[in-house]
């Protein structure tokens, strides 16, 4: 209710709308992990109609695409309607993570009133005392991704 208020009071005096950005943990983008290591990057996306999810791993500096899951028997995508109404949740499973999933990762959302899309990355480390922890403004630590879209409500 405080959201939509907040929306409201900011579209009278002319600004742009307020809508949820993420929801549950703090969206980061990067995930770093030590080989063999299970690793999940995760994305929402909400919007009437509800969106489809795909997942693309990032090759040449996103002029190239590869759709997952492709031919990996190490990776599993995983889709599930919720938890909100309209909401849609997906997954990247990589189990076990080798130097060949470092990079970057797309996940894509779209229905009939447009599309959205986040990238983020899998950094490979030699033990877990390298894991980067970065707190940014949010207080947030890096850990993992999640994402929330809102599409043509």
């Amino acid at each position: 209710c405080a959201l939509k208020t907040a929306s409201l009071t900011a579209e009278t005096q002319g600004k742009e709308p307020i809508t949820v950005q993420n929801k549950g943990r703090c969206a980061t983008g990067e995930v770093y992990n030590v080989s063999g290591s299970q690793v999940y990057l995760s994305c929402e996306a909400v919007g009437v109609p509800t969106p489809v999810l795909t997942w693309k791993r990032v090759i040449n500096g996103k002029k190239r695409m590869e759709l997952l899951p492709g031919d990996r028997d190490n990776l599993a995508i995983q889709t599930r309607g919720g938890p909100e109404k309209h909401e849609v949740t997906g997954w990247v499973l990589i189990s076990p993570l080798t130097k060949e999933e470092e990079g970057s990762y797309e996940c894509h959302a779209a229905n009939s009133k447009g599309e959205a899309s986040a990238v983020g990355a899998i950094h490979l480390v030699e033990s877990i005392d390298d894991i980067i922890i970065k707190k940014g403004s949010n207080h947030c630590d890096v850990i993992e991704k999640q994402t929330t879209y809102t599409l043509g409500r």
